[in-house]
């Protein structure tokens, strides 16, 4: 069941196809040119792009960082490592600008965008591993960017959250940098497709199973099909989730990907890390683009919340959102 204020919108969604990724991104970023994703002045965020480091000579990773008010106060203020989503094939610092400032905005956090390399051309390690060096970045500049290095959470959504959970696991086997925090939107974490909602939603609205198939096949490359594809490509494989810092996981009813979260957020729980898990009814995958809709401000409205709460920041009046 589609709830009545997204159902009008649910036939009216991108229809995405990832066969052709050159022609996906061009769609998604046409799609994007259609709406008003303009940065509201308002918000008094400086931004700026800048390039880190990469992973162990890989090369170096596109980073887009936005400032809020309370660090041109001088004290230090939490930071964010937001992952944007898209299959792993589609997505970037731009698609996810809006977004990532008003996240800087509300939270009053400093927000590091990534830029990481898209499948199939680059396939598995190559995201997590631009993830991680750029939250190793974010952790060793930290006194320079106005961070406290003790609050430093990583954010991401769809694919965003797979690769945020992955970084979190990496981040916890290689002994740091240390997170305080995840918070993982609709994420995708289980290549294998074999949970009940993966098989039940073949034609749902944005995201189904046929697209979950062709964007594992992008994202493992070589190890599409495999059994021992690694825990940091695909999380919910992995055996021990002991150790990771506590999460907010949130899923969409209607979503191939719900089951999988729901699941993580279990285990998660089960090895004794402290989850918030949040199922919206009603719900389907990108269904929070309707901002419109009373679901979606309040899943936005919680997920700041939760954010303050756990980075320990006042509540900010963003003027947006």
């Amino acid at each position: 069941m589609i709830d009545p204020e997204l159902a009008a919108y649910a036939d009216a969604m991108p229809v995405f196809e990832l066969t052709d990724p050159v022609a996906a991104r061009e769609g998604f970023e046409s799609l994007l040119e259609g709406l008003n994703l303009e940065i509201p002045e308002s918000l008094g965020l400086r931004i700026e792009n800048l390039a880190v480091p990469g992973w162990e000579g890989d090369p170096e990773v596109p980073v887009r960082v936005y400032w809020p008010e309370e660090a041109a106060a001088g004290a230090l203020v939490p930071g964010i490592l937001q992952i944007h989503g898209g299959g792993f094939i589609v997505g970037s610092i731009e698609t996810e600008n809006l977004g990532a400032a008003v996240l800087a905005a509300e939270v009053g956090a400093v927000v590091v965008s990534v830029e990481y390399r898209l499948a199939p051309e680059h396939a598995y390690p190559a995201a997590v591993h631009d993830c991680y060096a750029a939250l190793r970045w974010l952790h060793g500049e930290a006194g320079a960017l106005g961070v406290d290095a003790e609050r430093i959470a990583v954010l991401g959504g769809s694919a965003g959250g797979g690769l945020a959970a992955a970084t979190a696991l990496l981040a916890r086997d290689r002994g740091g940098p240390p997170l305080c925090f995840q918070m993982l939107h609709i994420p995708e974490l289980d290549d294998r497709l074999d949970t009940p909602s993966m098989r039940a939603f073949v034609d749902s609205p944005v995201w189904n199973r046929p697209l979950a198939v062709q964007s594992w096949r992008a994202y493992l490359g070589e190890l599409s099909g495999r059994d021992d594809v690694p825990v940091y490509a695909a999380p919910a494989r992995a055996t021990d989730l002991s150790g990771l810092p506590p999460a907010y996981v949130s899923t969409a009813e209607n979503d191939p990907l719900r089951d999988e979260g729901l699941l993580y957020g279990m285990r998660l729980l089960q090895a004794g890390v402290s989850v918030e898990l949040h199922q919206f009814p009603g719900t389907f995958h990108g269904s929070a683009m309707v901002v419109s809709a009373a679901v979606s401000q309040r899943a936005h409205r919680e997920a700041s919340e939760v954010l303050r709460r756990a980075l320990g920041t006042e509540r900010v009046d963003a003027g947006a959102g």
